[in-house]
């Protein structure tokens, strides 16, 4: 099982070490096996030593270059970080990522072999339309997506469940994550308001292999907590 908390726009390069220290220090202490990883901030970026996964949120499909405000492969080299997160809801729908362009990501990254969490989900709307329309949705955002690549990890999250406080009932979720796996061998993650009040009901779900979670996980004890509940589950 995989727990990746994303810190979106939020801690600094020393709150990023402070969390990391403290996490590891509970990992160590506890003995915990489930997989951990953050995704902090571009400007918090470090060659952290520990068993705890650091991934880019985003990152331009291109080595370096004339591309102001992005950061590249060659950033990413610096610290050794070789996971990025792509195709996360707020990038396409505030930020306006097309799915070609994200599409060019992927395949960039996958050709430099990094693991990458690649995000899909849908807006009310489509989900209040009909099931079918759901699937056509998360269908679309597959488009161009190599699914066999053996460092693709998904994580599916509905757009309208992010950082509102509310969720799918655990059947939907288990719903879509088992249509999604009839597609997809690689791990299946959920991700939209996930914390440690419903952690273990989410993370119990068949189909369910872990967690994307954003504000649910900006505290290091919070984090911490899931991470138990996640490995108390094996």
């Amino acid at each position: 099982m995989l727990i990746a908390a994303n810190f979106k726009t939020n801690k600094t390069r020393c709150q990023t070490a402070a969390y990391y220290k403290e996490v590891s220090d509970f990992i160590a202490a506890k003995n915990i096996n489930t997989e951990a990883m953050i995704f902090p901030p571009a400007t918090a970026l470090d060659s952290f030593e520990g068993k705890i996964s650091v991934g880019a949120q985003n990152a331009y499909a291109v080595e370096n270059g004339a591309y102001t405000g992005e950061i590249g492969l060659e950033q990413l080299d610096e610290f050794g970080i070789k996971t990025i997160l792509i195709g996360h809801s707020e990038r396409r729908h505030i930020l306006g990522e097309s799915q070609e362009l994200i599409a060019e990501k992927f395949h960039y990254y996958k050709e430099k072999g990094f693991r990458i969490v690649y995000c899909i989900g849908e807006p009310l709307e489509v989900r209040e339309e009909s099931s079918a329309a759901l699937m056509a949705y998360l269908d679309d955002q597959l488009e161009g997506i190599d699914l066999a690549y053996n460092k693709l990890i998904i994580a599916y999250e509905p757009v309208w469940a992010i950082g509102s406080g509310l969720t799918p009932t655990e059947g939907e979720v288990e719903l879509i994550h088992t249509a999604l796996r009839q597609k997809i061998k690689a791990p299946i993650l959920y991700g939209g308001s996930v914390k440690t009040a419903n952690a273990k009901e989410l993370l119990s779900l068949n189909n369910v292999d872990g967690a994307l979670i954003g504000s649910g996980a900006l505290n290091a004890e919070d984090y911490c907590m899931i991470l138990e509940i996640a490995d108390s589950l094996k």
